[in-house]
């Protein structure tokens, strides 16, 4: 990104034209990062609450009361155990100086619990560890090269909008494009063809044609016996128990479309599967990982340029975790870890906790808006004997509930250094303006917290700069010609990756395609399959994020509203018929843990039997106070403890204001 600055006021944003992977644009919502930079509704000051918890009410103080206020409570609630405080952190800021170092040190020598952060990505990432070895895959820009791309759980139009150049080229050289989504996305709409798989049941459908490939001998087997093991094991599933017939009928897709699909696979062993985490939020998301990594290796498709799956680049970067955050500052025995999908539990004073949270610090996260199951997660926030404090750029439905809010800096504002999950370049970002007001990052925030602390120890009086040479192993062969010099003077650089990068081509490590510890397949739990729906609550209800939001990013700015003026629900006209609903009617969406009302579209732009809340809204910007997440659970994932927000049964009816 470049950024224009004319006396010192940021004017314009824009792709960097040199970069092949930005090629000089940006996202719908990046693009408009000045109106986040510069809303009159930032937060410019530190401030303690005077209101009701929840109600919203503070008044103006200054940095060394807000300080003084916050070290105090802390103290308190350490001397009766330091696990009674929780850090809630998530990807407000992805950059490895502002969101893993000082920040974690801080909690480390604290003695705090720790945090298990997974609400996004952790399932597929596990499971791609335990199959792959790494989170790899081909090098987004050489994608094109497929003659096949399975776009599969993936919106690439508004959640990696910088891949669709590579695939709309790809497109017209004659490589086709096939969407496996629930939702006939803006992507599945340009797409060659649109599976409408039944949500959670991919690993079906993957199993389904890794079927017909065996079945056909159609595999690679000269690939498999050099690259991978368990090839036997995964022949045995798919071939006795995942007829096409049955992955059909469980997952929703024709058989003809299965079939014809698998055959030209075999056909042209050129295929790239694009994924993405949606697919992963549910009871069996990383045995559905497993099957498409699967897929994609009985093909033998990582053996050519571009092809393979790709879910993440993230594991290619060789960062210095343990320096940045270190974790040697913790006490003896390491304390407790909580898993921020299950925040509702953990603040919930009637759930057998030892100790209990007594203490919440919030940053870079909403958890009010985007934790599952709400009303829980609510409930705790609004206890008056939890002491909360929230490190935030605006009034976020989370700093509601704060007893100290502090104000935090925007990207243009604050040093930092990225990796990436989508490309393979390293990044310095410098900063572009000075912080508005008296807004601070999260490093400088815990840094100061620290001396007030009485934290003696020298990695506390590391600046920004300093941490950035601290970030990675600058010995790995990866690295080789990159420092921050090199970075800060001359922009982002990639890798020291072949070109083009195949990185299962001959893998170090073979390719496991049936680990024991990893399901070959896991049912939804809460919304049944294709096959059966549960009786109650008949209505499989994903929530993925609007265009213009970025989870419950941009929500409030007045660009993404116009795109987005109120909450709505999509949902398929013999849905709608059944329950005598029309377009443009309030509807009430529920289940047992709570309901939300948004505005109704009736479309076959999703399946029968799914529905679709594009998501995911502040509270407080709705009329009911209520989001999606007030009727997704806190269950887990089949690996690697994540969030199951599109394993969510639910039925919808007029609201009571309609009905």
């Amino acid at each position: 990104m470049r950024v224009t600055v004319e006396n010192g006021r940021a004017t314009k944003v824009s792709g960097d034209p040199d970069h092949e992977t930005t090629r000089g644009f940006l996202c719908a919502k990046v693009n408009r990062y000045l109106d986040r930079t510069y809303s009159p509704d930032r937060l410019l000051h530190p401030m303690v609450r005077v209101g009701a918890k929840g109600e919203g009410k503070f008044e103006r103080t200054d940095w060394d009361t807000a300080l003084g206020l916050v070290a105090e409570r802390l103290r308190e609630v350490a001397a009766r155990g330091p696990e009674r405080i929780l850090p809630y952190s998530y990807s407000g800021t992805l950059g490895l100086v502002q969101n893993g170092s000082m920040d974690h040190r801080f909690f480390h020598r604290l003695g705090a619990s720790q945090l298990d952060r997974t609400i996004c990505s952790t399932c597929g990432s596990e499971a791609l560890d335990r199959v792959l070895g790494q989170r790899v895959g081909p090098d987004p820009v050489d994608v094109g090269r497929a003659e096949t791309v399975l776009l599969w759980g993936t919106n690439t139009l508004t959640s990696n909008v910088h891949l669709w150049p590579v695939l709309r080229d790809a497109q017209a050289r004659g490589a086709r494009l096939v969407a496996i989504d629930p939702v006939r996305t803006r992507t599945a709409e340009r797409a060659d063809q649109w599976l409408a798989v039944h949500p959670g049941t991919d690993a079906a459908l993957a199993l389904g044609l890794i079927h017909a490939l065996f079945r056909d001998g159609r595999v690679d087997e000269a690939y498999l016996q050099r690259a991978a093991v368990g090839r036997d094991r995964l022949e045995r599933e798919a071939r006795e128990r995942w007829s096409v017939e049955r992955a059909s009928a469980v997952c929703g897709v024709s058989a003809a479309d299965i079939e014809a699909l698998a055959a030209r696979l075999a056909a042209d062993p050129r295929v790239c599967i694009r994924l993405n985490y949606g697919l992963q939020r549910h009871a069996g998301g990383g045995a559905a990982v497993r099957a498409i990594v699967a897929l994609a290796t009985v093909l033998g498709a990582w053996q050519h340029p571009g092809c393979g799956a790709l879910l993440s680049t993230s594991g290619a970067f060789p960062k210095d975790g343990d320096r940045l955050a270190r974790p040697d500052l913790m006490p003896a025995p390491r304390p407790r870890t909580v898993n921020m999908s299950q925040l509702g539990a953990a603040l919930d004073p009637t759930v057998t906790s030892d100790p209990p949270v007594d203490a919440l610090f919030v940053y870079a996260s909403n958890p009010a808006a985007v934790a599952p199951d709400q009303n829980r997660v609510r409930a705790g926030l609004a206890r008056e004997d939890l002491f909360c404090v929230v490190h935030e750029l605006f009034m976020t439905d989370t700093a509601r509930y704060a007893d100290v809010l502090l104000p935090a800096t925007t990207q243009l504002e604050q040093w930092d250094i990225h990796t990436s999950y989508g490309h393979y370049y390293v990044t310095a970002n410098r900063p572009s303006i000075e912080p508005l007001g008296e807004a601070v990052s999260n490093a400088e925030l815990f840094r100061r917290l620290a001396g007030r602390m009485g934290f003696t120890e020298d990695c506390f009086a590391d600046d920004d700069r300093a941490i950035m040479d601290q970030a990675f192993r600058w010995d790995d062969p990866r690295m080789a010609g990159i420092t921050v010099e090199r970075l800060l003077d001359e922009g982002p650089l990639r890798l020291n990756l072949p070109r083009p990068f195949t990185p299962f081509a001959d893998p170090r490590r073979p390719i496991d395609l049936a680990p024991a510890e990893l399901p070959l397949y896991v049912p939804p739990v809460e919304i049944g399959t294709a096959e059966e729906a549960p009786a109650r609550y008949p209505l499989a209800l994903v929530s993925p994020p609007a265009h213009h939001f970025l989870n419950s990013t941009f929500v409030n700015l007045r660009f993404a509203r116009r795109d987005e003026p109120e909450p709505r629900l999509q949902m398929n006209p013999a849905d709608a018929d059944l329950r005598r609903l029309s377009s443009g009617r309030r509807v009430r969406v529920f289940n047992d843990r709570g309901a939300f009302v948004a505005r109704l579209e009736v479309t076959e732009a999703v399946r029968p039997r799914v529905v679709c809340a594009p998501s995911i809204w502040w509270t407080s910007l709705t009329e009911d106070d209520r989001n999606a997440n007030a009727v997704t659970s806190q269950r887990l994932t089949d690996v690697g403890r994540g969030a199951t927000f599109y394993d969510c049964a639910v039925d919808v009816a007029a609201s009571e204001a309609e009905a």
